[in-house]
């Protein structure tokens, strides 16, 4: 493959692009005026472009080329592709320089580089599929997208060593993959940021919260493991010793060994008295409710 040529076609396209911005006038002007599908077609070209540099390997400018079609996809209120092209931004500077080192744009496109996208790019590509992530949440309803998103965002923040964001979207992965019982995966999750958690003075308070979590989606796997779970977490923080979630968590060990439903749900309810039950903790308390035979499936 002639990687120089392809490496000139897109400088070129690039060119165009910018030519085809700036003739489409003010942006308002351009969005009433007949020149919005100039601006489209710009983004098109920074798209080929982008591909082009990566076919020559020349993952800065694939970066630069991205991001520059992003910005107009911002303008043009197409929030999902502006975030895919701030994605593809962050994956291509990821290649250029996967230690995050580099700050120095190739001189070729230097016109085209932008201060921000120096410093914290693995910031800015993490923010964008924290972005996608949300649409696919609440928009387009696909959980398992979502969780690939927050997965890769999370991934990014952890090479800016910014743990307390890598581990908001840590939580997000947690909660959905316990949600479609891929319990094991939860349970990592949730180990993962309660260890995190447990040493910073600020934040270990949430740590006991982390360990609940893990312990329930162990209860809904087999009853024995979250003995020895809850009986481990106890050993590495003893704070969640003594933890309300802890003392119901034996309560609730109990009534399932016995198999009793009644001293279940008013465990359940004696605990939700004083802190209220979400939605999650609901959902994950009747699961096991229902392996206790005879169960009418109700919390209340």
């Amino acid at each position: 493959m002639d990687t120089s040529g392809k490496e000139k076609e897109a400088m070129q396209l690039m060119a165009e692009a910018d030519k085809k911005v700036k003739s489409s006038g003010s942006f308002l002007g351009g969005m009433f005026g007949g020149s919005h599908h100039k601006v489209e077609d710009a983004c098109e070209m920074y798209a080929r472009a982008a591909n082009m540099f990566k076919m020559a390997k020349n993952w800065t400018a694939a970066g630069n080329a991205f991001c520059q079609g992003a910005r107009l996809h911002m303008q043009l209120q197409n929030k999902l592709d502006s975030a895919t092209s701030f994605v593809d931004a962050g994956n291509a500077y990821k290649k250029a320089d996967p230690q995050g080192r580099n700050t120095h744009p190739h001189p070729h496109i230097s016109t085209h580089n932008r201060p921000e996208q120096d410093k914290g790019r693995f910031t800015i590509a993490a923010k964008h599929h924290i972005t996608i992530a949300e649409v696919y949440e609440s928009e387009l309803v696909d959980i398992e997208k979502a969780i690939a998103h927050y997965e890769q965002a999370a991934d990014y923040y952890k090479g800016e060593e910014s743990n307390s964001s890598a581990n908001k979207c840590l939580l997000k992965v947690g909660h959905y993959s316990a949600q479609l019982e891929q319990y094991p995966k939860a349970i990592e999750i949730y180990e993962q940021v309660a260890t995190n958690t447990m040493d910073n003075p600020l934040l270990k308070y949430n740590a006991k919260e982390y360990f609940f979590k893990a312990s329930l989606c162990h209860f809904i796997v087999d009853e024995l493991n979250a003995k020895l779970a809850i009986e481990k977490y106890e050993e590495m923080f003893p704070a969640f010793a003594d933890s309300r979630e802890c003392k119901l968590l034996k309560k609730l060990l109990d009534a399932h060994e016995e198999q009793n439903c009644e001293a279940f749900t008013e465990a359940v309810k004696e605990f939700d008295s004083i802190s209220r039950l979400d939605q999650w903790l609901t959902t994950m308390l009747l699961r096991i409710k229902k392996t206790i035979q005879g169960d009418a499936g109700d919390l209340k």
